[in-house]
């Protein structure tokens, strides 16, 4: 794809500096050890006590999501973007949309991780108000990110250490408590997965929009190709295990939550309700899991932050925006200090303006988008053109899935038709599968998420076509420039 970007005006270039372990780092701790825990209440709720399966349904997802992700970086590997994957393989408008997708997904991510840690924190030291906390964290976030990429790797290591250790503590204090206490046998341990008296298709599909939630921020891993150690084969395998392991070990997680805590119990709060779970099990992990949470949190918005600052330093390098101040590199650290600084300020006005639903909703609308775009365009690359294939039949089973899951009245056997036209994608072509799973997630989520993200949807095409004088110029670019030799 033909693009507006011109040679640096600076020498100072991103550098390759990032291992394999430095990128599942940094994926897991995007992502969170701990992932499912700030959501585990809402997911409940919403999916009527079957959190567990919500999470494997998405992970399904993720994990066909993961793959062509990681596929897409060993085509692109001094790329790192959906933007560029889409725009290459399928058309430079969709990448256009896509990247304009994928950065409402990072902009709004340290946004809501300002948010949820000032409110955790006000929680525990009700005497210092919410706004110093926001104050206090945004610039934490910006501080730590100007230090250069290492630095942020080198705090990475120490958050998974340290939330890798909770969740250990967590699960020997859980089991304890499952088995010291009575139930009533086999059923007992099934129920987290289907329970016949609370099961709702529906109601689970709906929270699985949400699950994704718990995934979000594997896809970071492929924006930090260029910065990256070998990189055709590390962002694949960063890329998929990242994924992997979150998915299991967040199933894990909530799967003792419920044991100890079973849906029919209501939650004296919803938001923060794995806490409560916690310190039944053992009253000081109530503010060891809240604390825990809150630096989870942390690691979070302090990586996505990294990831949006680079996105910038993209735009910034083809002229959508200001080069001289967006698409410059500091001297000394190697990292795009405006754009962490401007991220910065973003995110601290957004956490006093949303809330943290509104915004997690729309992170989702963002990051679905740009899932579905990777999907297509490995399908396209692989499927298509290397193995010379016709897009024809797949596609229409595609088209077949979409029309049964946009039914307004589904009854079991369309249900079924849909899941072995599912079955059949995913054997036959798994990035349409995965394309399939994300367009339905994507369409339950909330009118709330779909007006805001919508309007931001929408704002963005304006944008483009202004730049672009109709779509008749070269689009904007929303990648990181090649490595210099």
């Amino acid at each position: 794809m033909e693009t507006t970007a011109t040679a640096p005006t600076t020498a100072h270039r991103l550098r390759r500096s990032l291992t394999l372990w430095d990128l599942i780092l940094y994926g897991i701790i995007v992502i969170q050890p701990v992932a499912p825990m700030s959501v585990f209440g809402v997911l409940s709720d919403r999916g009527r006590g079957h959190v567990v399966t919500t999470l494997l349904i998405a992970m399904v997802a993720m994990l066909f999501t993961a793959f062509s992700y990681g596929r897409m970086a060993r085509a692109y590997p001094s790329a790192g973007s959906a933007f560029t994957y889409v725009g290459q393989e399928i058309n430079p408008a969709l990448g256009y949309i896509t990247g304009w997708s994928m950065v409402m997904d990072y902009m709004l991510n340290p946004m809501i991780c300002i948010i949820w840690c000032s409110q955790q924190a006000h929680v525990f030291a009700p005497g210092v108000p919410y706004a110093a906390w926001a104050v206090f964290f945004g610039t934490v976030f910006t501080g730590l990110n100007i230090q250069g990429i290492k630095t942020s790797a080198r705090v990475n290591t120490l958050l998974a250490a340290g939330m890798g250790a909770v969740v250990a503590v967590f699960f020997v204090v859980a089991a304890r408590y499952i088995f010291s206490n009575p139930h009533d046998g086999a059923a007992f341990f099934t129920r987290p997965f289907y329970d016949p008296q609370m099961w709702n298709v529906k109601a689970v599909l709906g929270a699985t929009s949400v699950a994704v939630l718990s995934y979000i921020g594997f896809d970071g891993i492929s924006t930090l190709s260029e910065e990256a150690e070998n990189p055709r084969r590390n962002i694949l395998l960063a890329t998929v295990l990242t994924c992997f392991v979150i998915g299991i070990l967040s199933s894990l997680e909530v799967y003792a939550a419920q044991l100890i805590w079973p849906a029919s119990q209501a939650f004296p709060n919803s938001d923060t309700a794995f806490t409560y779970v916690a310190g039944r099990a053992w009253a000081p992990m109530f503010a060891i899991v809240g604390f825990t949470l809150l630096v989870a949190n942390f690691g979070s918005g302090m990586g996505a932050q990294l990831g949006a600052a680079r996105l910038l330093y993209g735009m910034g390098r083809s002229k959508a925006l200001p080069q001289s101040f967006f698409g410059v590199v500091d001297a000394k650290r190697h990292v795009p200090r405006n754009n962490v600084i401007f991220v910065g300020l973003i995110a601290l006005a957004g956490a006093f303006i949303i809330s943290y639903g509104l915004g997690a909703e729309m992170l989702n609308f963002g990051a679905l988008i740009a899932f579905m775009g990777v999907n297509l365009a490995a399908f396209f690359r692989y499927d298509v053109r290397e193995a010379g294939g016709s897009p024809v039949v797949p596609l229409l089973i595609t088209g077949l899935v979409v029309a049964l899951v946009l039914l307004p009245h589904q009854n079991t056997v369309l249900w079924i038709t849909a899941g072995i036209g599912l079955a059949i994608l995913a054997l036959w072509t798994p990035p349409l599968a995965g394309f399939t799973i994300c367009f339905f997630l994507w369409k339950n989520l909330s009118w709330k998420a779909w007006i805001v993200g919508g309007i931001w949807m929408i704002a963005g095409i304006a944008f483009g076509a202004i730049k672009t004088r109709g779509f008749r110029g070269n689009l904007i670019d929303f990648e990181l420039p090649p490595e210099e030799a």
